[in-house]
């Protein structure tokens, strides 16, 4: 969690210190007791420059009007690219920094479904290669491969008015990203491109950041790491310079001509059949994605025509994939390019329950044994800073959470199957050189190896965080991620976790500059804000329908908030004009803290609440060039430390700042959200998002991390969140506590949600490795699936998870239904009840209205499918134990297949598998089975969907099964067939068999 966002959280009013006072249930809020620093750190460490940016700035010039371009010349071509050196096309601008006379132009065919352009200046050597090349090492850059096939993608350029290029599918015509009608502009702390786009343009991606699906065409993608409490449409944690964009165009019409805009379609209720003759969809679709290797700030600004590319400094390293589908994009980005998503442990797909506020080990205990008391099914707890001492990395407090009670609790935990994870922060204490007692071994074994990043001068680089004054990790050193394995080498001797959870990775400071420098006796210091708990900052905040929905606690909340609100009246307060900090270009210099061009960052600043640009590494490259993959970097580090406590074993970390390729090695959470509805709404396309962005294992903080949730919000977000990857409730200190089992009627909703999810667990297990060894994702977008509609380009309120289900969760409160569509119908789709696996009766592209009271998710199953089940247990580990079980959704023509993947569930490199494929037809279900994996579970149920028309004799591999072991409901269309435990003995997938009911 980024605890920093604190500062707007502790404005908010109302009566919780009353409630929580008043209801023994809820523990109070109070800080670390072993926390109570003498010195504050001033507020105003925390401020910097006012600057604006200069997408708002009237007074900011255009390059594009006053930038001559540039000209190409000595051109060549062969058969795998293209080069040609690039020179100022007239007397430079210097608008934003110094232009670069002279640049190399390298076009690459690296694949048949791959075009790189690159571009970088001609001269380079020791003194500023850092400026302008990402080091292949932190980042890989994609190869050029050998193949005997044709790449579809051409590149053609021109010289007028100057050098533009344009990147075109051969076999249809289409364009996909031209420069044609515009100027590059290359200077050492500025560089712009324009490429246009068709009207309407549905394209997806640009994170990080709290938006919908679809990014809108009047809007700026700042892309730059920022330690931020989810603010809505600004740049957050991570950093993915890579879109996808769809196009949909008339289906037979044969090359793409002319992609259809918004305004060709009748939203939501277009009728399809108005304007086809025969069946199916009458549109199809093209899908392309780009990916902009460069780690520098940037913004993206997206018109209603184009999109115009700014960053602050760095090679142009264009990637260009061709699809044409989503699905393909997604592969070529994530195999080609950054790497495919790490295969998680089995475990990892359980139930996940933190909170900023357990303040011992006898508490943690007391919330695993509760959560199993109210049979919820709980896989891992996890602990927040709480359990530190005086939050330093690496401790445990000495009086709440003593090593020698550790030992007892972990021997407990895991004695029930069950995991731990804890926070892990980026900044190492720095302790008070006159205190002995203050010493602090991770600091002095770091400093002795020479692991800390540094000032400008070589002096150390000295912020503030949590603990006080610290010092950051350069993962760029030469001991630096060695340091870091040995040191949760050395800690999982005392602590002995199951995964990480690294926060604060931005990476973030509570100070502007190197501000501990001759500061550092004054530690341990208190941060420059009020942290959760303490005397006046409590959350005060509830969900929009709080005052209906608990009308006693909201009316006490009104009347504190009035009181406050009164006595804040009284205070008076003065404006002025704000006057910004404009810089210009300086020959030869670069000024990295407040460069020419101002992005359109949220802290406005770029050294606000984060460590400064200046700060320096051991290669010479300072934070301006790699800013946005410290937190890449981290994971990175903590992935080898976790290889070397759990060698052969799968890491498990969840990250905040994530980069391109983070995924290979980690997953994600969405931050530091609200108790709020629409931030309920907003973890589905930040999800879908990140299934883009290649990391999969994605979740938010259910029912919300920032303010106080209620019964009605936290039932409704507990359901949706378990479909998603990555499933954890987690909320801060000085709100109510919102585990589940607070409410009764969302323990109910969690338990029957849960059920769900843990009987898919062999399904997204096996979307897991598919998307580990392929790049297809897990969570989806019903536009990726059914890429012939349209009207699913920006659908977000609604999800599949892989192919086959489909999640139409309540995002509102005081409703008891929602609306969602049916994709696929006009193409012959069929969607069956998961709860009643009655047919669902909808018509093609209409918003369906479906009972969802309080409780209850809309859960449908795909036509077509054959879904492997396998009975809940209380952990993952029981429930690998239990029977399986299939759900066969048979399609309109009466047909079904799916697949199965099982191993040991945790090895990095299983040595036996099972691949399990199960196909339908006729009214015989045939199962294949591959592979040496021993797994003895007998199979338990079969339940078919659609079968309508009667049925015959039931027979598992032509012996009849008994008649008491087959339910036939004629009216709904379903057949039961349970009790086949003892036909199966040896387990279900032993060998290959059949199962026939006609």
């Amino acid at each position: 969690m980024a605890r920093s966002s604190f500062f707007q959280a502790s404005t908010l009013l109302s009566s919780f210190l009353a409630l929580a006072n008043a209801q023994s249930s809820y523990p109070s809020a109070t800080p670390t007791t072993s926390a109570q620093p003498v010195f504050t750190i001033p507020a105003s460490a925390d401020e910097g420059a006012d600057v604006l940016p200069n997408i708002l700035d009237p007074q900011a010039v255009n390059a594009q009007d006053v930038c001559p371009g540039y000209k190409a010349s000595q051109f060549k071509e062969d058969e795998r690219g293209v080069t040609a050196i690039l020179s100022l096309a007239g007397a430079p601008c210097n608008v934003y920094g110094n232009d670069i006379e002279s640049l190399n132009l390298k076009v690459e065919y690296q694949s048949k479904d791959r075009l790189a352009v690159n571009i970088r200046p001609t001269y380079l050597d020791a003194s500023n290669s850092s400026h302008w090349i990402v080091p292949e090492h932190l980042i890989p850059r994609p190869q050029q491969e050998d193949s005997n096939e044709d790449l579809d993608l051409q590149f053609t350029w021109g010289n007028e008015p100057s050098f533009w290029f344009t990147v075109t599918r051969k076999s249809s015509g289409d364009v996909i990203f031209t420069t044609k009608g515009t100027h590059l502009v290359y200077e050492d702390q500025f560089v712009e491109f324009v490429n246009s786009l068709p009207e309407d343009y549905n394209l997806y991606g640009l994170g990080e950041r709290i938006h919908g699906l679809k990014l809108n065409n009047n809007f700026t993608a700042t892309i730059y790491a920022a330690d931020v409490g989810d603010p809505i449409d600004r740049n957050i944690y991570g950093s993915h310079p890579f879109y996808l964009e769809t196009r949909y165009f008339e289906a037979g019409s044969g090359k793409y001509k002319k992609p259809l805009k918004e305004s060709d379609l009748n939203q939501r209720n277009f009728n399809f059949g108005s304007k086809r003759s025969g069946k199916g969809s009458p549109y199809e679709s093209a899908s392309h994605g780009v990916y902009y290797r460069n780690t520098h700030g940037m913004d993206v600004k997206l018109s209603p025509t184009n999109l115009t590319w700014r960053t602050l400094g760095g090679e142009i390293d264009l990637f260009f994939f061709d699809g044409p589908t989503q699905h393909e994009v997604t592969k070529q980005y994530q195999k080609s390019a950054v790497g495919l998503p790490a295969m998680q442990s089995y475990w990892t797909l359980g139930f996940h329950q933190c909170r900023w506020g357990y303040r011992s080990w006898a508490e943690t205990k007391e919330i695993v044994e509760t959560m199993r008391a109210f049979d919820i099914p709980m896989e891992t707890i996890w602990l927040d800073i709480d359990y530190m001492d005086k939050y330093r990395d690496f401790t445990l407090d000495p009086v709440h959470f003593s090593p020698s009670d550790a030992v007892d609790f972990f021997k407990w935990l895991h004695g029930n199957n069950q995991h731990f994870v804890p926070i892990v922060d980026a900044a190492i204490y720095i302790p008070n050189p006159q205190n002995p007692s203050d010493a602090y071994a991770p600091y002095t074994r770091g400093n002795e190896s020479g692991v800390f990043m540094t000032n400008p001068d070589g002096s150390q680089y000295i912020g503030a965080v949590w603990p006080g004054y610290t010092v950051f990790p350069d993962w760029m050193s030469t001991n630096g991620v060695s340091w870091w394995v040995k040191e949760m080498v050395e800690w999982f001797k005392e602590v002995p976790y199951s995964g990480f959870w690294v926060d604060m990775t931005e990476v973030s400071s509570f100070c502007v500059g190197s501000c501990g420098t001759g500061n550092v006796t004054l530690n341990p210091a208190h941060p420059p804000f009020q942290l959760p708990g303490e005397v006046g900052n409590i959350i005060y905040d509830y969900p929009e329908a709080f005052n209906v929905t608990n009308a006693t606690e909201a009316a006490s909340a009104s009347a504190a908030a009035s009181s406050q609100n009164a006595a804040k009246s009284t205070a008076t307060s003065s404006s002025t004009s704000t006057v910004y900090l404009r810089t210009t270009p300086t020959p030869g210099v670069r000024n990295v803290n407040h460069p020419p061009y101002v992005i359109d960052h949220v802290q406005g600043d770029l050294a606000v609440h984060a460590v400064s640009p200046n700060a320096t590494h051991a290669n010479g490259m300072q934070e301006y060039e790699v800013h946005n993959i410290w937190g890449h970097q981290i994971i990175n580090a903590t992935y080898q430390g976790l290889l070397s406590i759990f060698p052969g074993k799968r890491p498990f970390i969840i990250g905040r700042s994530t980069f391109a390729g983070s995924g290979k090695w980690a997953g994600h959470w969405g931050g530091d959200n609200a108790s709020k509805w629409y931030y309920m709404y907003f973890s589905i396309p930040q999800a879908l998002s990140f299934s883009l962005f290649g990391i999969p294992m994605f979740g938010v903080d259910t029912c919300g991390f920032n303010g106080n949730t209620d019964a009605e919000l936290c039932s409704r977000w507990m359901q949706l969140s378990a479909f998603f990857p990555f499933y954890r409730n987690h909320n801060v200190l000085s709100a109510i506590p919102q585990e589940p089992f607070r409410w009764a009627s969302v323990a109910e909703a969690s338990r029957t949600a849960t059920h769900i999810r843990y009987s898919l667990l062999p399904y997204m297990y096996t979307l897991f490795h598919q998307a580990h060894t392929t790049g297809s994702t897990v969570m989806r977008a019903l536009a990726w699936e059914f890429p012939n509609d349209p009207q699913l380009a920006a659908v977000d309120t609604q999800f599949l998870l892989g192919p086959n289900i489909l999640v139409t969760p309540v995002l509102e409160p005081l409703v008891d239904t929602v609306k969602g569509v049916f994709p696929g119908i006009i193409d012959g789709e069929t969607w069956f009840d998961w709860y009643t696996g009655e047919r669902v009766n909808a018509e093609a592209g209409v918003n369906t209205t479906i009972s969802a009271p309080l409780g209850h998710i809309p859960v449908y199953i795909r036509g077509g499918a054959v879904l492997p089940l396998q009975e809940p247990g209380y952990t993952t580990t029981e429930s690998r134990r239990n029977p399986w079980g299939l759900v066969v959704a048979l399609s309109r023509e009466g047909e079904a297949s799916g697949e199965l993947y099982v191993d040991d569930g945790e090895s990095l490199e299983p040595g036996e598998v099972l691949d399990v494929s199960f196909k339908a037809c006729d009214g015989v279900l045939k199962v294949d089975v591959k592979g040496e994996y021993k797994d003895t579970n007998a199979l338990g149920n079969v339940t078919v969907h659609g079968v309508y028309g009667g049925v015959g004799d039931v027979r598992l591999n032509g012996k009849e099964v008994g008649k008491e072991k087959v339910v036939y409901e004629q009216a709904k269309g379903v057949l039961r067939i349970s009790g086949l435990n003892g036909l199966t003995e040896g387990g279900a997938w032993k060998e290959g068999w059949s199962l026939s009911w006609t």
